[in-house]
């Protein structure tokens, strides 16, 4: 690296190399079992890439291949079901009902192999107890309520044939699960809702989520309640698969943000990997980030603090352009306006789509809020109208990767200004 090149191109190129060095392809082919199975299932953001390292290994082996709407995948030789996301479509049923058939395919001596990512829940769907319109309306609801992932799949697997342990139990089969995570923690059974992993939440855990959050759900709830009472059975629990199934987690928003630090490094800058699980409202989690920089001492050479995370965003009724990484680059511009100067940042996900923007996230520069101000635009009204997408937009300050065919979580860059 030339260290006089502008910090926003410095990152936007280490988080590029990052993206490379966590290829979903290269993670899975590591960890493939030795002998070939008798079926292959992948769903996600991260489906394409699993999929082609698997049958290159195992060329001929029956696969499906769920991947989102959008995600080229016609070079896969396996059935193909584009399926929707976040909010699960026709796609999705089709997705499901081929996912369990294709489980309940294999035979006591088979061997099923789950290659899962980000996404799964949404792509693979099974509604029960609700019909598939009222689970969209539910999806949408628990999206926009500021729930957290957990929160959300603990109500998608008690809603569902295929979450939560119920594909694993459609089979007797072995099974093999090979999972890139998305989530805080990168607990296997929350990860696209845990459909080959046991689970340990309840019926009277998921209406305490539509509770909390004030969702009415009437026909949701109406099924929750009859689980409650013992009248349709709950999701299998930790022990009943023994060790016919297994799970792996094999990428991880830490692997990510170590291949960050080490791209910037090769760029010269130095780099430290702080928290991997910031989570909490957005503005809350802003307001940390820009007391972490105001606490860091001034270097002489370049210096970069990442994290990576999960924060949550509550809509209200008509929010405009906007997702969870834009509005945390926004709040942290305006938590830091006036306090700090010469901080740069870069907020995105790793799949390359952050909400309804279209860009993976957005970059924060010293003059940011200068730059909106000086076109009429009120960046803290943005922000409150959940509209930071269009904001970015109009001062060109998005990060548009489109999708990555990747999901490792989100990553945070906060690029420190240098001083005596």
């Amino acid at each position: 690296m030339n260290v006089t090149d502008a910090p926003r191109a410095v990152l936007e190129r280490a988080f590029r190399a990052a993206l490379a060095a966590t290829d979903p392809g290269t993670l899975t082919a590591a960890h493939l079992p030795g002998r070939a199975p008798t079926g292959i299932l992948a769903f996600g953001k991260a489906a394409p890439a699993m999929l082609r390292a698997a049958l290159q290994a195992f060329p001929g082996v029956p696969a499906l291949l769920v991947p989102p709407h959008g995600l080229p995948a016609s070079d896969v030789r396996a059935t193909v079901i584009p399926a929707g996301h976040p909010v699960p479509d026709d796609g999705s049923l089709q997705a499901g009902r081929a996912a369990l058939a294709l489980a309940g395919a294999q035979g006591a001596d088979g061997h099923l192999l789950v290659l899962g990512s980000g996404g799964g829940s949404a792509l693979l769907s099974s509604p029960w107890g609700v019909t598939p319109a009222q689970k969209q309306d539910l999806t949408r609801a628990l999206l926009a309520s500021g729930a957290d992932i957990a929160d959300i799949n603990t109500v998608r697997k008690h809603l569902s044939r295929v979450k939560g342990g119920r594909l694993a139990a459609a089979t007797s089969a072995r099974v093999t699960a090979l999972l890139l995570s998305d989530v805080i923690g990168d607990d296997p059974a929350t990860i696209a809702s845990g459909p080959t992993v046991p689970d340990p939440g309840t019926f009277a855990d998921a209406l305490a989520v539509l509770d909390r959050f004030g969702i009415p759900a009437p026909e949701a709830r109406a099924h929750l309640r009859a689980g409650v009472h013992g009248e349709v059975p709950d999701t299998p629990k930790p022990g009943t698969f023994g060790d016919r199934v297994q799970a792996a987690v094999i990428g991880s928003g830490r692997h990510l943000l170590t291949a960050l630090r080490d791209a910037l490094t090769r760029e010269g800058v130095d780099a430290t990997v702080g928290a991997h699980d910031l989570h909490g409202e957005v503005t809350a989690v802003a307001r940390d980030l820009a007391a972490l920089v105001l606490r860091e001492p001034a270097r002489a050479r370049p210096h970069v603090l990442l994290s990576g995370g999960e924060p949550t965003v509550t809509l209200g009724p008509h929010p405009g352009e906007g997702g969870r990484n834009h509005e945390l680059a926004l709040a942290l511009a305006l938590a830091l306006d006036g306090r700090q100067r010469g901080v740069h940042a870069l907020m995105a996900g790793s799949d390359g789509m952050d909400g309804t923007t279209g860009a993976a996230g957005a970059f924060v520069t010293p003059d940011t809020l200068a730059r909106a101000r000086a076109q009429g635009l009120d960046p803290a009204l943005f922000l409150a109208r959940h509209d930071s997408g269009t904001l970015f937009a109009a001062l060109h300050d998005q990060l548009v990767t489109g999708p990555t065919g990747t999901n490792l979580n989100d990553v945070h860059a906060l690029w420190l200004p240098t001083g005596p």
